[in-house]
């Protein structure tokens, strides 16, 4: 069977075991030829083909609901239900999403580029169905790493405890979500694993006890797995547990999933699966290096374009903070991002100081100001998408008892393929409005490491340093060099017709364009974004046009700040523009088309500046 012909589920009823496993051959083949040429989530796909084949050979999609819990592992799901052809634009400007998309088929019941949100979202359907909404089964499809996550754990508790709901709950564990799992909850999965002889003991027992007795037996049965694995976790929140069974094995998946969906109160189906499955490379890979891909060579494993001669900016604060940790210590925390913050150098040079508390972001922030409270140094890395999780933390935990702590923002900004989940526009309004809080922007390399130099020795209480998905020429920063840069702003050309306030990756490019071209324009670089430079903005000529640029939403960000500060004062000027996102979601796309098609790249910048004063 070619893929590409495949319409929807519903020829999965009529295949056999064997012709199913021939399928899962076909897919894997063609999940890597393909992101070899487009790039995407490589491992994750590759471990859940026979899950996601199985899952929709039992269950009626679109009218059983399956949920899966970040939508980045859905490839096979978009296969089954019709999208093989579309993946040559997979993550690509106006192309398939890497995600869940509603607006994309009707088997996509729900989107989550964010972990651990299945289980709630699940639940939430279970409701509807009370008061009518026709929908059949709800499945929902988790990691091992994703459910040791808090909001996953509080769904569990909550729909555990209502026998007259029927979720179904698959647990696919990998041993690995994108870094290496965290926690006592892996640990109790390891202990669940191990459990063979506690299903042989139940097979036997359960043909020689009279049915008036098993009731009974099931008491003594759930104290016995105690005792051998340790723990009845699931048991324990009101779920039937089956497993832990091989995730790639048919037979014992479509009898499990029949099982299940026969079954009339909660359950959870524990399988395991390889991920990276069929690949050599990426079945080797245990940090995480193959969750993420961009286009490669199928046979060497290589990137077909690699990065040479320069840096992300990712890297270039974790080599900062290797050099730092040489002169003093402090803590690196991450949220399950080691590999995509490139803190893998910095974890193996000082293990005993770097935290990885899993997909946990409020933990990763109220662990910070445990320690800042203590006189301790701490840096968190944390996307930007992801720091929206934490925002109670940093409010009532970090800003409110003005702990010293250092927050890296990385993918702050567009971020590309992974789209309108994962876009890092949003930040600035959502720390701008917390007292003790600095929000800086460097718009180098150099710049950032004079940034963080002040973050770390000088700054007194929270700040915040914004980084984009973006690559620098690779030049080599000496932190013994490195001056720190407290909070201002600087003037770098200066006109007479317009002023032009923004800050980032444009900076340089913007400077030298201006520069050349003689342009009339006064360009201000407000590399702290939090707070205002006031000395330089009350050097701003009000009689000419003001024009602030920011790779933000406009509502609550840099822009409505200095407004607000100019109406404070009563200055008016005659022109105010200002670029950014307009109250929306920015889809995914290539970062410059993207730029262009919303008016924030260089070009349009100073098209805008030249409106100003030409009109």
């Amino acid at each position: 069977m070619n893929v590409i012909d495949i319409k929807d589920p519903s020829f999965l009823k009529a295949l056999s075991i064997k012709e199913l496993e021939s399928l899962s051959e076909e897919i894997r083949a063609f999940l890597m030829s393909s992101l070899a040429e487009t790039g995407g989530h490589l491992s994750s796909n590759l471990g859940v083909v026979e899950a996601t084949i199985a899952l929709h050979k039992v269950f009626d999609s679109p009218h059983d609901k399956i949920i899966f819990d970040v939508g980045h592992q859905t490839y096979t799901h978009k296969i089954l239900t019709g999208r093989a052809n579309q993946f040559a634009t997979l993550r690509k400007t106006d192309g398939l999403s890497g995600f869940l998309k509603r607006s994309e088929s009707q088997h996509d019941c729900f989107e989550a580029g964010h972990s651990s949100t299945s289980l709630a979202a699940g639940a939430g359907m279970l409701y509807a169905k009370n008061l009518g909404a026709n929908l059949g089964h709800v499945i929902m499809f988790i990691g091992d790493g994703a459910l040791a996550s808090g909001p996953a754990l509080e769904a569990l508790n909550f729909i555990g405890h209502d026998a007259q709901k029927h979720p179904i709950i698959i647990l696919n564990d990998n041993e690995m979500s994108i870094s290496k799992n965290i926690g006592h909850l892996s640990r109790m999965l390891t202990k669940i694993r191990m459990r063979k002889s506690l299903r042989r003991l139940r097979k036997t027992t359960g043909k020689l006890i009279p049915k008036p007795f098993r009731n009974l037996t099931l008491k003594v049965e759930k104290r016995i797995r105690g005792f051998i694995s340790g723990h009845s976790y699931f048991e324990d929140l009101g779920y039937t547990y089956f497993g832990p069974l091989d995730g790639h094995d048919y037979k014992s998946l479509l009898k499990v999933f029949e099982i299940a969906k026969k079954e009339a109160q909660p359950c959870v189906i524990h399988i395991r699966t390889q991920k990276g499955r069929g690949y050599p490379h990426s079945e080797k890979d245990t940090v995480g290096s193959w969750h993420g891909v961009s286009p490669f060579n199928i046979e060497t494993g290589e990137p077909i374009k690699p990065q040479n001669g320069v840096k992300s900016y990712s890297k270039i604060v974790a080599e900062y903070l290797t050099q730092k940790a040489a002169l003093e210590s402090f803590y690196v925390i991450t949220p399950a991002m080691m590999s995509g913050s490139e803190l893998r150098e910095f974890q193996v040079a000082y293990p005993q100081r770097f935290i990885d508390v899993g997909i946990a972001e409020q933990t990763a922030l109220t662990m910070a100001s445990g320690i800042g409270l203590n006189h301790i140094k701490v840096f968190v890395s944390i996307y930007s998408t992801f720091l929206q999780r934490a925002y109670d933390a940093i409010l009532h935990d970090l800003a409110r008892h003005d702990v010293h702590a250092v927050i890296g923002i990385d993918r702050a900004g567009l971020v590309g393929g992974d789209g309108e989940t994962h876009q890092g526009i949003y930040d600035i309004p959502l720390l701008y409005h917390i007292p003790n809080m600095t929000i800086a922007h460097p718009k180098n390399a150099e710049e950032m490491y004079g940034i963080l130099q002040y973050a770390f020795n000088e700054h007194k209480g929270v700040i915040a340093v914004r980084y984009p998905r973006e690559f620098v020429p690779a030049i080599e920063l000496d932190i013994s060099k490195s001056l720190a840069i407290p909070p201002s702003w600087e003037r770098l050309t200066d006109g007479k017709t317009v002023t032009l306030i923004t800050f980032g990756t444009h900076i340089e490019s913007l400077t030298r364009i201006i520069k050349e071209r003689k342009l009339p324009i006064t360009l201000i670089n407000a590399r702290y974004l939090k707070p205002l430079d006031i000395n330089i903005l009350k050097t701003i000529d009000s009689t000419k046009p003001l024009l602030i640029v920011e790779e933000s939403t406009l509502n609550g960000g840099l822009g409505s700040v200095i407004i607000s500060y100019f109406a404070d004062q009563n200055i008016r000027f005659p022109k105010i523009k200002r670029l950014g996102f307009d109250d929306c979601f920015v889809p995914q796309g290539d970062r410059e088309t993207m730029l262009m098609r919303y008016g924030l790249d260089v070009d349009s910048i100073l098209e805008e500046a030249e409106k100003l004063y030409e009109t």
